[in-house]
C-alpha cells in the first residue's frame, strides 16, 4: 500500500496489484474497494489496478465539508498524478465521479459501468425526503427499501409491499456487505443529490475528448442505457454496450462478458477506437 496526498492535505491509502499499464478505479456508492476485489483480480493479469476508498470509508480520510463532487475529483487527480496512470474506470457515483473528471482531468480512457446520472429528468429522486424521515426515525431497513424501489425502477420486487421490502432489507442489513451499505447509506444520500444538483441534458459531457466506454448491464434499470445513448451521441469518442443479463452489480461479479470487453478497450491503440456510437 501506497500513500497519496490529496490536494488538501488528507492521506490516501492506494492498494494497487498487477503489473502492466496503470488503471485506476473509483469505486460506486454504499460500497468500498473490497467488493470489487474479483474485478481488480480479473484486470490485474494485464494491467496494474490502483484502487482507493472514497473518503468516509475503512483507511479513507474524512470527508471534506460542505461535501461536493469536485472534492472527489480533486482526490482522483492526486491519484492520476502519483500513479501517472490515464485509464479510469467507474461505477455507479464512480462513474459520475469519472465522468466529471474526464472534463479537466488527463484521462485517456474511460470505462463506465451504470454511470450514476440524471439527464432529462430522469430518474426521479423525489424519494429521498422519505429516506431522510425513515433514518431520521433510526429506520434503517426501511431507508434502505425505500432506496432500493426509487433506484431499481425495473425490479418486480419494488413493488412489493413496503412492509415486505423493508423484512428483506432487514435479513440483508444482518450480512456483512449489508452492514456496510446501512453504515454508508447517509453517505450515499450526499452523494445522490449531488447527481441530482449536476441534472442537466448529455451536452454538459460533449467536452469529454477521452475515449470512452458506456457500458451498463441490460438487467439493470432501463435508465442507464438510456443515458449512455444519449452521452454517446455528445462525447465525440464514445461507444456503447450493453451486457447480457448483467445487473447494476454485476462489475463486482465480473463476469468474463463484462471485464474482457474493458480490457480490451484499455488495451486497445486509441487511434483504432470508433470516434462514436449509438
Amino acid at each position: 500500500m501506497e500513500r497519496v496526498t490529496a490536494p488538501d492535505g488528507a492521506s490516501i491509502a492506494l492498494h494497487s496489484a498487477g503489473t502492466g499499464p496503470g488503471v485506476v478505479l473509483v469505486h460506486g456508492g454504499g460500497v468500498t474497494i473490497e467488493e470489487y476485489r474479483r474485478l481488480i483480480a480479473r484486470l490485474s493479469g494485464r494491467f496494474t489496478v490502483h484502487a482507493y476508498n472514497r473518503r468516509g470509508r475503512l483507511d479513507a480520510p474524512a470527508r471534506r465539508e460542505p461535501y461536493s463532487v469536485e472534492h472527489e475529483i480533486d482526490d482522483l487527480g492526486a491519484v492520476l498524478e502519483h500513479t501517472g496512470a490515464r485509464n479510469v474506470i467507474g461505477h455507479s457515483y464512480g462513474g459520475f465521479v469519472a465522468l466529471r473528471a474526464a472534463l479537466r482531468l488527463p484521462i485517456e480512457r474511460l470505462a463506465l459501468y451504470d454511470a450514476a446520472l440524471r439527464i432529462d429528468g430522469t430518474p426521479d429522486g423525489t424519494y429521498l425526503e422519505h429516506v431522510d424521515e425513515a433514518l431520521r426515525a433510526g429506520k434503517t431497513a426501511r431507508a434502505m427499501a425505500i432506496v432500493a424501489a426509487g433506484v431499481n425502477t425495473h425490479s418486480a420486487v419494488s413493488r412489493l409491499p413496503l412492509s415486505v421490502r423493508t423484512a428483506i432489507c432487514r435479513a440483508f442489513l444482518r450480512t456483512p456487505i449489508g452492514r456496510r451499505m446501512g453504515e454508508l447509506l447517509p453517505m450515499t444520500l450526499f452523494e445522490t443529490r449531488q447527481v441530482l444538483a449536476h441534472e442537466g441534458s448529455a451536452d454538459a459531457y460533449a467536452g469529454v475528448t477521452a475515449d470512452v466506454l458506456l457500458a451498463c448491464g441490460a438487467s439493470a434499470p432501463g435508465y442507464f442505457e438510456e443515458h449512455h445513448t444519449k452521452l454517446a451521441h455528445v462525447i465525440p469518442r464514445a461507444r456503447t454496450m450493453v451486457v447480457p443479463g448483467a445487473r447494476h452489480d454485476a462489475i463486482a461479479i465480473a463476469p468474463a462478458r463484462l471485464v474482457d470487453p474493458i480490457a480490451e478497450f484499455f488495451a486497445a491503440p486509441l487511434t483504432t477506437l470508433p470516434t462514436t456510437s449509438a
